[in-house]
């Protein structure tokens, strides 16, 4: 009679350590089930990202929960057929603290004008293992640069200003308007976090309400946009070239003048598929031929700029003299249609400067004497005087849309155009007419509104477009490809 409470005593500590060891041990993490294929510090929390597409390579971005070793595995064809196809594998990534847990992997060897799929899996997954859904996307690589290829891509930036940030309910929405138009790839040029600036709660998601000055917080200013669903589901399918303007580390701020700049700096690299030459680990100005008919050129308008507050004159420049002559010869050289300079900051609009930071802060010379008109006017003499046809500069940081159309010679023949568009989420103020001085002609200005715009180039022409967040088109446009003289 005394041996069954005893029983019953044991199977109970049985069945407590068992549930113990379901629901403790080392695959286990709360919220996923055993059996989830990334369980614990290799959960992928931000999903993935593609960037700096070539007709041969990309770069993969990931980020996990804690330290993990992982693997990227892709192959050709889009993601509905991932059990028909072979899939290459990378050597083991080990992500890190040093890093934040982030990792970015090169893939080469890739065919140009080729759709791939991609997967984030665990260093030591089985082949019948599953793979979810946000741990896998896809891209496509360019055209050689000898083959005509129609291409649609689009540009953005502003996101999270002003206390516009991750709504509750419905977050970054405008992202999957963008991901609607199915481009080819992004370009985002700038302002992809608002360090200097909070997101309060509500009506925001909880997390952003704070001002960064530590590499810590420009990271959890990063974490805390890419946790937004519709931003992870375009980047899982849109690749992006990626770059900076001033709200990555402060206002206005000036690279080499700027004791915040190296956090800012090392906190975006860590979180944007960006490839830095190793010779040059910092470096984000950067060009990429896609196809026969276009060449992105891809500014840095922060790290080398001179204090806004100097006088505008020879000696002062937003690129630095390496990156300007970078600029120049590729320009010089370019075999492409249609050359496009990524700008994050605008040509001729205005940009006032602040009691911590004063001088225009654009290209445009300001009332008092400031800005980097002088530099702007060198770039804008090898244009005209090299004849260099067909060159597209595209902007964003001053949250309103703008097309311009610049005739800086006064001969009646455009040398070339500015497009600008945004914010994707920040207060959009009312456009102001730009500094008459390079002698521009404005086809469409509006504000008021959050936007992106899409751009379609081939061999004979060039349309823009202008979308609201509502999938409104505001403004379109084709232009036509001029010959060389």
């Amino acid at each position: 009679m005394l041996k069954a409470p005893r029983i019953r005593h044991l199977t109970f500590l049985l069945l407590t350590l068992l549930a113990f060891l379901v629901t403790c041990g080392p695959g286990y993490r709360p919220g996923l089930p055993p059996s989830s294929p990334f369980p614990g510090n290799e959960d992928l929390p931000l999903g993935v990202a593609t960037g700096d597409v070539t007709s041969n390579s990309a770069l993969v971005w990931f980020r996990t929960a804690g330290p993990a070793r992982a693997r990227v595995e892709w192959a050709p064809g889009g993601s509905g057929n991932s059990r028909e196809v072979a899939f290459a594998r990378s050597a083991v990534i080990t992500t890190t603290k040093e890093q934040d847990f982030t990792a970015t992997l090169r893939l080469d060897g890739l065919a140009p004008a080729t759709s791939y799929q991609y997967r984030v899996v665990p260093a030591d997954r089985e082949e019948q293992d599953p793979v979810r859904e946000t741990d896998r996307g896809q891209f496509t690589t360019s055209a050689s640069s000898d083959v005509p290829e129609t291409v649609t891509f689009l540009w953005g930036g502003d996101l999270g200003g002003q206390q516009r940030c991750r709504l509750e309910g419905s977050g970054y929405a405008i992202f999957d308007r963008m991901l609607g138009t199915r481009p080819a790839f992004a370009l985002l040029l700038g302002d992809l976090i608002y360090g200097d600036d909070r997101c309060p709660s509500p009506p925001n998601v909880p997390g952003g309400d704070f001002v960064a000055s530590t590499l810590e917080d420009f990271r959890a200013k990063h974490r805390y946009q890419r946790g937004d669903q519709a931003l992870q589901r375009f980047l899982s399918a849109v690749p992006v070239y990626a770059t900076w303007d001033d709200h990555e580390v402060r206002n206005n701020f000036s690279g080499p003048h700027e004791p915040l700049m190296p956090a800012g700096r090392q906190a975006l690299l860590e979180y944007w598929p960006i490839g830095a030459p190793p010779e040059d680990p910092h470096r984000l100005y950067r060009t990429f031929r896609r196809g026969a008919d276009l060449e992105l050129f891809v500014l840095d308008t922060r790290q080398y700029r001179s204090r806004n507050g100097e006088p505008d004159g020879e000696r002062k420049t937003m690129l630095g003299a390496t990156q300007r002559e970078w600029l120049l010869d590729g320009l010089i050289h370019s075999t492409a249609t249609w050359k496009v300079i990524a700008t994050s900051v605008s040509l001729s609009n205005r940009k006032a400067g602040t009691v911590q930071i004063p001088g225009n802060d654009s290209w445009a010379r300001g009332t008092d004497g400031t800005g980097f008109q002088t530099e702007l006017r060198t770039i804008v003499s090898t244009i005209r005087d090299r004849h260099i046809r067909n060159v597209v500069w595209l902007a964003a940081d001053v949250h309103y849309a703008q097309v311009n159309a610049y005739d800086p010679d006064g001969d009646g023949a455009v040398d070339f155009h500015e497009f600008i568009c945004g914010p994707l989420s920040a207060a959009s103020i009312q456009p102001v007419l730009p500094d008459p001085a390079l002698r521009p002609t404005t086809l469409y200005s509006e504000g008021g509104f959050t936007n992106f715009g899409l751009v379609t180039v081939s061999g004979t022409s060039l349309r823009v477009e202008i979308i609201d967040e509502t999938g409104l088109s505001r403004f379109v446009r084709t232009f036509a490809a001029r010959g060389t003289d």
